[in-house]
């Protein structure tokens, strides 16, 4: 993959070594809370904030996600200490800068990358982050061919993220080559760039959880310097369900009450089948998307008429042509 650039996570409890370790739960789904537009305020995670903050859109972008409770807890923590580290200054006390180098754990779908993202523009317009800006890479991007190299094209990246968020998506892979790999260079460039830069741009490391866990392991300090670490479990059924509504809404689609029935049943069962490599939301859009596709053909194979908006809107049961491998068999069946 090649490096792409673009514009632009609680409960908090120490675990005696020093990091905040952030557990996301995933309680019930509540009703979402209305945007007090009469007297400005905003909400995030039912905690009020005032509408005047330069970052009140991205607030509310947050609080419109699906789940992710204890994420938008944390970023309420970093607003609130935004403000009192300002009181602080006025008052004439010290106020240190905060290093915000973050670890993403979780598997695929959970909204580590979209999360990132949202991080860098929120720390931007909070003042943290000078730009913002957005630069996700991989194994490949940071490795060299070379002895000498690999540090090169990992300085260099860092260079670019300043001012921003660096993000590097399965960042196990950098501890997977053994002794002489580069991958290790790789990893004590970032440590390096962590200490000269600290407060200059923010790294977030992401991956599958063991994986990720085994990998903090490669380097004694390595854990120490990422104050900030997240899990992202799986959504629930009921979460993902939400998801594709969602979805389905923003493309102007609608899903019938049977459609919804269907695919609960069908989201069990997938779940179950592939409890370790689930890819949760990720799952659920590419099931959507190839729903609309089988609307689209059905409503053109139906002849006569042109369909009225309704139909255009509706995703009817048969336009989810689902694979579920059943448990006990093994066989496969389209629904």
């Amino acid at each position: 993959m090649s490096t792409r650039v673009a514009s632009g996570g609680i409960r908090i409890g120490s675990n005696g070594a020093g990091q905040i370790q952030v557990v996301i739960s995933r309680p019930e789904p509540k009703e979402s809370i209305p945007l007090a537009e009469d007297d400005g305020e905003i909400r995030l995670n039912g905690r009020r904030l005032p509408g005047g903050i330069p970052y009140s859109q991205v607030i509310r972008e947050l609080d419109q996600m699906i789940g992710l409770e204890n994420v938008k807890d944390l970023v309420y923590e970093i607003h609130a200490m935004l403000h009192v580290s300002r009181y602080r200054a006025e008052a004439g006390l010290k106020s240190e800068p905060h290093v915000y180098h973050m670890l993403f754990k979780g598997n695929p779908g959970t909204g580590k990358t979209t999360v990132a993202r949202l991080i860098g523009r929120l720390f931007q317009q909070m003042g943290v982050l000078s730009k913002g800006h957005f630069i996700e890479v991989e194994r490949a991007d940071l490795v060299g061919e070379y002895i000498g190299h690999t540090a090169i094209k990992t300085r260099e990246l860092v260079r670019k993220a300043l001012g921003g968020v660096l993000f590097v998506d399965e960042a196990y892979s950098l501890a997977r080559g053994g002794e002489k790999d580069f991958g290790k260079e790789a990893i004590d460039a970032l440590v390096k760039a962590m200490e000269d830069y600290r407060d200059r741009f923010v790294l977030i490391l992401a991956g599958y959880t063991v994986e990720m866990e085994q990998f903090m392991l490669t380097n004694p300090g390595l854990t120490s310097r990422f104050p900030i670490q997240v899990e992202f479990p799986d959504y629930t059924v009921d979460e993902l369900l939400r998801i594709a509504e969602q979805m389905a809404r923003a493309r102007d689609y609608q899903l019938l009450p049977q459609t919804v029935t269907k695919l609960k049943n069908h989201l069990m069962l997938a779940k179950a089948r592939h409890l370790n490599s689930f890819s949760n939301a990720r799952y659920v859009r590419n099931q959507l998307e190839k729903a609309i596709r089988n609307q689209a053909v059905r409503l053109v194979e139906q002849g006569a008429h042109q369909p009225g908006k309704s139909e255009l809107m509706a995703l009817r049961p048969e336009d989810f042509r689902l694979e579920t491998e059943k448990i006990t068999s093994g066989a496969t069946i389209l629904q």
